[in-house]
């Protein structure tokens, strides 16, 4: 049994992956930079509703207003990343990240959403400069275990980052949490100007970098990773919100934590075997596997831990799909473009989030609970259904031995 075990579960890929130089610093730096932006919609949401006196309609439009700008924001700083370099980008952001924070707690409603939405599109790209870094920094045939850890690394920034914002609003305030999460933001990108990880977009900066058109790299393949990737983040973000609805409807509302951490630790070990395995899986398939795995999941409503072990199978299956459409599009776009690529994956991934939320809570407010993750796991389902015939009309193209890019996105098939 043992030899089985580890032909199935091979730690030589990330033995291989971290002793390349600078990743392993790369992840350290990320985890904690991720920290305080994670922390940031939950501190805002209180601040809005404890300091002004709002309600959370009003707390999710500020929501709204740095996910919007975020959105629209990315890709633009993934361009300049790829023009002038990772260091002006970080001087650029860091400021806005500085002066918005400073300056939020003492704003009034009415002008923290304008200022919201500008904080938003100059926000730190962290997200995507990480995973810009790792393309430039690992090899193709040993990305998909760097992009595992990467992956795992978030869902360990997002299992620290809201908790410990909820602690110290509980401990001291909101204004002064707001105040804190600003200052690990900027020390974030301070942190990453003094690391400054390659991204492969400036190779020298005493030469001009070289343009690629973007007909050249967009492509509909490329369209198609990102309508996966925001297909599978509009899951994620439709299950977190039919978590709570479903336990206070069972009054099992205190377990809410211990679910969402059982969630969260699925992902970590798939996010793990995703990248120990030795046959690679497409971002197709997984978050088909994902949506197909989440219809299901209210069944387990009546009781707390019924609802932990039937989010299980998807919870594994959360970081492997963002890893794989992560180490999709690093392969799809030429290193002179791949920060906008990027930066676009990152906006697919937070309009996902965006949407998803709110669309759950649509369908929970008109039916019940278990619809949340009926619905939105449906929706994901048939945007694999969309994408599936544009793969197979390529695959049937395809005269010659297909590439490890060209079969990224495409199902596996077997003998």
């Amino acid at each position: 049994m043992a030899p089985e075990v580890r032909t199935i579960v091979n730690l030589k890929p990330y033995r291989e992956a971290l002793a390349l130089p600078g990743l392993r610093s790369l992840l350290l730096v990320a985890v904690l930079a991720r920290i305080p932006l994670t922390a940031t919609g939950v501190t805002l949401t209180f601040y809005v509703v404890q300091d002004l006196g709002r309600g959370y309609a009003a707390a999710g439009l500020v929501g709204a207003a740095i996910t919007v700008g975020a959105a629209i924001g990315g890709p633009l700083l993934g361009r300049l990343v790829d023009r002038r370099g990772l260091r002006p980008v970080l001087v650029l952001t860091g400021v806005a990240e500085a002066v918005f924070w400073s300056t939020a707690p003492s704003l009034p409603y009415l002008l923290l959403l304008p200022a919201a939405f500008v904080a938003g599109s100059l926000a730190l790209p962290i997200f995507s400069v990480v995973r810009q870094s790792v393309a430039a920094l690992v090899p193709e045939q040993r990305r998909r275990p760097a992009y595992a850890l990467d992956s795992m690394s978030v869902e360990l920034s997002f299992m620290v980052g809201p908790a410990l914002a909820v602690a110290l609003v509980t401990a001291i305030s909101a204004r002064t949490t707001l105040y804190l999460v600003g200052a690990g933001i900027v020390a974030a990108g301070i942190a990453f100007w003094l690391l400054n990880p390659p991204t492969g977009g400036v190779p020298d900066a005493s030469a001009p970098p070289r343009r690629v058109p973007r007909h050249e790299w967009v492509t509909p393949r490329l369209l198609a990773v990102l309508a996966v990737s925001l297909a599978a983040t509009l899951v994620l973000g439709g299950t977190d919100v039919a978590v709570v609805a479903v336990l206070r409807e069972s009054g099992e509302a205190g377990w809410t934590g211990a679910v969402l951490a059982i969630w969260a630790v699925a992902s970590l070990v798939g996010g793990f075997a995703y990248g120990a395995v030795h046959r690679p899986f497409s971002p197709l398939a997984l978050m088909a596997a994902l949506s197909l795995c989440t219809i299901p999941v209210g069944l387990g409503g009546s009781h707390w831990w019924l609802l932990c072990l039937a989010m299980i199978p998807a919870g594994a299956l959360c970081a492997p799909t963002i890893a794989a459409t992560s180490d999709a599009v690093s392969r799809l776009a030429p290193a002179e473009a791949r920060g906008e690529a990027m930066g676009l994956h990152g906006s697919a991934v937070t309009v996902g989030i965006a949407v998803g939320a709110p669309l759950a809570g649509a369908v929970i407010d008109a039916s019940a609970p278990a619809w949340g993750f009926a619905v939105t796991g449906a929706i994901g389902a048939l945007v694999a259904l969309a994408v599936l015939p544009l793969e197979l009309r390529r695959r049937r193209a395809t005269t010659a031995v297909p590439t490890e890019p060209e079969r990224e996105l495409a199902p596996a098939t077997t003998n």
